[in-house]
Order: C-alpha cells, then structure tokens, then sequence
C-alpha cells in the first residue's frame, strides 16, 4: 500500500513547540518517524525555518531521511503562486503561504498539513486555491490539519 506523502509546511514544524498545536504536530512527527507517512518538505519550508529557534529546528533531522522528500524551489511553482495572488486568494504579503501551496501542488502531494487558519486552512481559500489550480492544468490539492490526518492513521 502506498504511504501517503504529506507537505508540511513551516507552521507545523513550529507547531511541536506551541502549547495549542503541540500534541497533534507531536502525534503526526511519530508517524513520519516511523515511516507510516512520507514527510514531503520543500526547499521553501526550510529557508524559513533558518530563523526558527533551535528547538524548533531539532524535529527536522529526527524523521529519517528514508522518509523524507525535499522539494526544489522552481520557476513552476513561483508561476502557480503569483496566480493565487492575481486571482486575489491571498495578498501579497501571503507570497509565502500561496507559495507553499503552489510547491505541494506541483509535488502532487497527497495532502499539505498546515496550522495556518487564515490564508491556507480556510474553506473559502481551498476552494480557490483549486478553482486555480484546475484553471492552469493541475490537479486538486487536499490541505487539512495535522490533527485530521494523524487522527485517521493513530485510530486505524
């Protein structure tokens, strides 16, 4: 059976360490360490990171590079996120969110993990995102919180 392969974006991460989102960021970091998920990060998440306290920072070399996809910044995916950004889904100073779902996007993921309630895990803004992402030729992208997709799998 094929491991779903999920992007976690840099909110996630940080999320091990914050009180409201540690147990299920938590929850979801033992599943990719023991290899029931592929964790699919991007070049993106880690420049972001760079910043992040060193606690924050420590969850990335604990899951096993076996179970562990890193995907390159490219020309595609900067293409994809300005189109979000025309289409008005988010403004400009959300680049980085659009961004980060235009990489997942085009990585063909199986679904993004994010804690980011306002400009990527939003109803409204999901369903932009794919109107857009159908419009320029890419498949839908499923984007849930940690805790909807570690739930399934540790209840399983």
């Amino acid at each position: 059976m094929k491991r779903l392969h999920i992007y976690v974006d840099a909110s996630v991460i940080g999320g091990c360490e914050d009180p409201e989102f540690a147990e299920d960021s938590l929850a979801l970091w033992r599943l990719f360490i023991k290899g029931a998920f592929i964790q699919v990060l991007s070049e993106h998440t880690l420049r972001e990171l760079q910043e992040a306290p060193d606690r924050v920072r420590r969850h990335i070399p604990e899951v096993p590079e076996a179970h562990q996809v890193i995907l390159a910044d490219t020309a595609e995916a900067d293409e994809l996120a300005e189109a979000y950004l025309t289409h008005g889904i988010v403004g400009p100073g959300s680049r980085s969110d659009a961004l980060h779902v235009a990489l997942a996007t085009i990585g063909r993921v199986d679904v993004m993990v994010s804690w980011n309630f306002k400009h990527i895990v939003n109803l409204g803004r999901i369903r932009l995102f794919n109107a857009v992402n159908l419009e320029q030729g890419y498949g839908i992208i499923e984007i849930r919180t940690p805790k909807e997709v570690s739930y399934e799998e540790e209840n399983l």
